[in-house]
């Protein structure tokens, strides 16, 4: 595997882990190596701890035991590559402020610097049905991204699913748009 494909996910795993967007086994970050290849960390990996052995590298013509390996979130992050060709590398996190944000607002609208400039105003998709949303979401998610100019998605209850062609960039917007959220839960309470 690429090294600084590694290098990158390790770093920003641990970012993103120890901003708490991501769960001790919950979450999952991949980057594409080819048009039909792609790694994602195992279903086994510790996100604070990413290394080459915790990283999957599946090919999407050929289906092998590595997918039943793969992190629960795979097809997802498949589909994604499959119809956003300029996605590079897909997270999923779920950090808190914006997941609990999404559980009573139809849209978050920062009143923050940075978030006005940087996200503007961000839906938040409701999967409405949640019994059948793991098998819908693949197909779903990535319908959102075509019908809307956006690299984040905050669906409600369920986290946030942001690609980019630039890992810093991807990290950047989960991150602005936590920080608007826990901005405006505490000035809710002024």
């Amino acid at each position: 595997m690429d090294k600084h494909l590694i290098d990158d996910i390790k770093h920003i795993s641990l970012s993103l882990f120890n901003k708490n967007f991501f769960g001790v086994y919950h979450g999952s970050i991949s980057a594409r190596m080819s048009r039909d290849s792609f790694i994602i960390n195992s279903k086994e990996t510790i996100l604070n701890e990413v290394t080459e052995d915790s990283l999957v590298k599946l090919d999407c013509q050929k289906r092998d035991y590595r997918w039943s390996m793969a992190n629960a979130d795979v097809h997802i992050h498949e589909h994604i590559y499959k119809t956003i060709p300029s996605a590079k590398y897909v997270s999923y996190t779920m950090p808190p402020y914006a997941t609990a944000f999404s559980l009573k607002h139809g849209k978050v609208s920062p009143q923050d610097y940075y978030g006005k400039k940087v996200l503007g105003e961000v839906i938040v998709y409701d999967p409405k049905n949640i019994d059948d949303w793991i098998e819908r979401a693949p197909y779903e998610i990535p319908q959102f991204f075509q019908k809307h100019n956006t690299h984040l998605l905050l669906i409600k209850g369920f986290g946030v699913i942001c690609y980019d062609r630039d890992i810093t960039e991807m990290a950047k917007k989960v991150s602005i748009l936590e920080n608007s959220c826990r901005l405006l839960a505490l000035s809710a309470n002024l």
